[in-house]
């Protein structure tokens, strides 16, 4: 679940759950095996971040762990450079950051020309970007329009325009990740957030289509709920983690995000060369129980 610009929600898949009963998890799944040996799973790969604001966003453990499986990396910020330029320093080697308003055509125009000055060229892009109006969660009857079209607009048709701004860096074998959160479902309090997200999870298919004869891929990781600065501002979201570590096969963890960096990171890699337009579920097999 997202409210702010560049934070989405995170999840956990790598160490099997231990259970006392059928219905009580007492150990949730955790990422804790390496990820490749040697050069790592992105060696050489040159990758565009955005969304990275705090050391506990999705967008900061997926460029953590795409530096430390070899890529080379730029982080986009907006609104808060200094906190991003600040955040970037915590990570294994420190990233050039640009400054970029996905919703400003000017910006999107200029995005090739600061990101190829760095690296050359791009071979995977992370869109860890979403942002909804107070009005859109919690008040579904009666978010105005304008807010709701912010939220769209921000959260999913930004989606399209920053792949389309890179692809002029971009080759075959190229690919676009972005985050989203099962919107398959009404989530209480998430509302119009809930509906950019279908829209996001839409406009991921037809990107699939239209970077297809480019060569390039384009997926989502669904992942589930994490306790984020962004996520505090969702009405009933402390319920909806409570909910979720009872429900989920695997168990949940609402602090860990490698899990969900990994997963992106495998999208980015060239380990999933046949995948397009496809949703990856990293939220403890939550979507897969009913109810």
């Amino acid at each position: 679940m997202t409210t702010t610009a560049s934070n989405t929600a995170a999840s956990t898949n790598t160490t099997a759950s231990t259970t006392t009963t059928a219905s009580t998890i007492t150990t949730p799944a955790t990422a804790t095996a390496p990820l490749a040996p040697g050069g790592g799973l992105l060696a050489g790969k040159r990758i565009v971040v955005t969304g990275v604001i705090t050391e506990r966003s999705i967008a900061f453990a997926a460029a953590k762990v795409a530096q430390e499986q070899g890529a080379r990396i730029v982080l986009t910020g907006y609104g808060r450079m200094s906190l991003v330029e600040l955040v970037s320093r915590r990570l294994p080697e420190k990233p050039q950051v640009v400054e970029l308003d996905v919703t400003d055509p000017r910006h999107l125009e200029r995005l090739p020309e600061a990101v190829g000055e760095h690296l050359g060229g791009v071979d995977g892009v992370l869109h860890s970007i979403a942002f909804a109006p107070p009005s859109c969660l919690g008040g579904f009857l009666t978010a105005p329009w304008e807010d709701v079209a912010t939220a769209v607009h921000t959260s999913a048709y930004s989606y399209m325009s920053l792949a389309k701004s890179l692809l002029p860096l971009m080759g075959r074998g190229g690919s676009v990740v972005g985050l989203t959160f099962d919107a398959t479902k009404a989530w209480s309090g998430y509302d119009w957030m809930g509906v950019a997200k279908a829209a996001l999870e839409s406009t991921n298919r037809y990107l699939a289509r239209e970077l297809g004869p480019h060569g390039i891929r384009s997926n989502l990781v669904a992942a589930g709920p994490l306790r984020t600065t962004a996520g505090k501002a969702i009405p009933g979201l402390a319920r909806t983690q409570d909910d979720w570590a009872a429900k989920a096969p695997l168990g949940w963890n609402i602090t860990e995000t490698e899990s969900t960096a990994r997963a992106c990171a495998a999208l980015l890699s060239d380990w999933f060369p046949a995948t397009t337009g496809e949703i990856v579920h990293v939220d403890g097999g939550h979507h897969a129980m009913g109810a």
